[in-house]
């Protein structure tokens, strides 16, 4: 499996930008996909995932203003971010989870939110 993230960029605080995320090669094995993010000086954190049925989690401090969403046909995953925040600052790394539990990640796009 092969993860291809796109979307970042600048935006000033309180906008939106959407991430995407396309999935190539053996995607018949994947099972969950989402986001993770890091921030200078940071640990990589889970931003949101679903699952292939459609099962989603988000962190608290993205919940009502981010939403993932996939579309199994097109092996693509997308995370649409509403009111960004300065916080939001960060490296976003799609990645996909096999059902076996190898987790493949893509390479990052940088998101910036000018306050």
């Amino acid at each position: 499996v092969q993860l291809q993230a796109s979307g970042g960029g600048l935006v000033q605080a309180g906008g939106s930008l959407r991430l995407s995320c396309a999935a190539s090669g053996s995607i018949f094995s994947i099972n969950a996909m989402g986001w993770y993010r890091q921030a200078p000086g940071k640990q990589r954190e889970l931003v949101a995932a679903i699952t292939s049925g459609g099962s989603t989690r988000y962190a608290d401090s993205v919940k009502g203003r981010f939403t993932i969403s996939r579309d199994n046909a097109k092996n693509m995953v997308y995370l649409q971010m509403n009111r960004l925040k300065p916080e939001d600052t960060s490296v976003y790394y799609c990645y996909a989870q096999t059902v076996v539990g190898v987790v493949i990640w893509g390479q990052g796009t940088l998101v910036t939110v000018s306050s």
